[in-house]
């Protein structure tokens, strides 16, 4: 560590995690790391035994581990890299502004993006550029997105390396909805971008990087295929029917039923999946009190991360309003962890669930002027 920085941590409440930055770095401020013998069965098991409902505890809490990492003095240059993309989309500026500000070529910046060696006082700059701390560039603490594509750019990275994810309180699972789906959230953007006026090319650049993020992130899914599981909120699920994708958004008439019509697509999947209960990808229904907020859980082999999030799938991708949080806090993890639990265990499952959601599918019935609604 560099004597500026041990200058600059003399005063710090994390000062003896700067005596080990390369370490802290790496830990990302986490020590609960994932026991691989927590994943979920193995292939041959799972094709013997039918699936437990119960959350075990095995599933939900990692242990602590040693790092497996052959060089654990080694900065993850890499991971600053990502951070620094996640933020940058964050930001709004465009790659050859930060780059011109900063007196590099793009190249060298996409390279620092791809995780080329990067000095802390460009660390330092990049992060004033950011209008960030050079600390949330480095992944130490609480990241904080306050628009859609840097967060869902932040969750992409995660996803990539995650065994297995929970997400609480969405009505759909992204990384698991049709082709139905995204064409919907298509048609929506498009319609966003023709009601734009004077700022149709702002517009256009950010639902585009949004639908290219989510694209990637579905990609991904279906190569590495993590364990997924997702506890629905029943009347989110009755909403999500009732308005269609994009409900929040003001569409026109023929763009609102087809995202009536890519939502019940949607819950008749959903309701498959929980008739055939495969062990890698577990719903759950909620008929009680929905959860507050929304937050997904990731893990991989040696982190646990928290992903707070106020930015539904299907929002609008300049939403003005709402702050997402990343974070590998043990507190917050272990918390939210209880409540996903809890939310679990009451969460009706299988066919019984199933059932629930094929009565709303029944419910909804055909309006005068053709529009699909909930009765």
């Amino acid at each position: 560590m560099t004597p500026g920085l041990r200058h600059a941590a003399k005063n710090h409440p994390m000062r003896e995690c700067y005596d080990c930055l390369h370490i802290f770095v790496q830990r990302r401020c986490s020590p609960l790391l994932t026991d691989p013998s927590a994943s979920f069965r193995d292939e041959a098991t799972r094709s013997q035994q039918p699936p437990d409902h119960r959350l075990s505890h095995r599933e939900m809490r990692p242990t602590r581990n040693k790092i497996r990492n052959k060089r654990p003095d080694v900065m993850r240059f890499n991971e600053i890299g990502q951070q620094l993309r996640a933020y940058r989309l964050e930001s709004g500026l465009r790659a050859e502004e930060i780059a011109a500000r900063l007196g590099v070529s793009r190249a060298a910046l996409y390279r620092y993006e791809k995780g080329d060696v990067i000095k802390l006082d460009t660390v330092n700059r990049l992060a004033e550029l950011l209008n960030i701390s050079p600390l949330s560039l480095l992944g130490i603490g609480v990241e904080y997105y306050s628009r859609a594509i840097g967060y869902l750019e932040r969750l992409r990275q995660l996803e990539e390396t995650a065994d297995q994810i929970l997400q609480v309180s969405d009505p759909i699972c992204y990384l698991v909805t049709s082709d139905a789906y995204d064409a919907a959230l298509g048609a929506v953007y498009g319609e966003l971008v023709d009601q734009a006026g004077s700022d149709r090319a702002a517009v256009r650049a950010s639902t585009e990087q949004v639908l290219g993020t989510m694209a990637a992130r579905k990609r991904m899914y279906n190569m590495r295929k993590p364990s997924i599981i997702s506890p629905v909120p029943l009347a989110a699920m009755r909403e999500f029917l009732r308005k269609g994708v994009a409900g929040a958004v003001p569409l026109s008439d023929p763009v609102r039923e087809l995202c009536r019509q890519a939502a019940r697509t949607e819950a008749t999947a959903i309701a498959d999946y929980l008739e055939a209960e495969p062990m890698a990808l577990q719903f759950g229904l909620l008929t009680g009190t929905e959860p507050s907020g929304r937050f997904v859980i990731l893990r991989s082999r040696d982190r646990v991360s928290l992903a707070i999030n106020p930015f539904r799938a299907d929002t609008h991708p300049n939403m003005p309003h709402g702050v997402a949080m990343v974070t590998g806090s043990d507190e917050a993890i272990a918390a939210h962890q209880r409540t996903a639990e809890a939310i679990w265990r009451d969460a009706l499952k299988g066919p019984a669930a199933a059932a629930e959601i094929r009565d709303l599918l029944a419910e909804a019935s055909v309006a005068p002027d053709g529009s699909t609604a909930l009765a």
